[in-house]
């Protein structure tokens, strides 16, 4: 945390990924908020709250699959599974 809290607030420049995807941090990757503030407000968040958020994903995605998930399906396995998106396995 920084000693003035008005640094807290500037954030690095962003990095360009790809045309919607920017990169603040190592390893941690956003819609570019320019896409988004159209439909989404965005808000001014501190380093420190952004840090927490991004530290505490994991956790709360494995809680999301303990309590809702039936079977948890990575990213390169989505090609090979019969049920089309949004269709429910009976």
């Amino acid at each position: 945390m920084s000693f003035r809290s008005r640094d807290e607030f500037d954030l690095p420049t962003p990095r360009r990924i790809t045309d919607v995807v920017v990169q603040r941090f190592e390893h941690v990757f956003e819609v570019d908020p320019r896409l988004m503030a159209p439909s989404v407000p965005q808000q001014a968040i501190p380093r420190w709250d952004l840090t927490r958020i991004v530290t505490a994903r994991g956790e709360y995605l494995a809680w999301m699959h303990r309590h809702f998930a039936r079977t948890v399906v990575n990213g390169s396995e989505l090609g090979e599974t019969s049920v089309s998106p949004g269709a429910t396995e009976e």
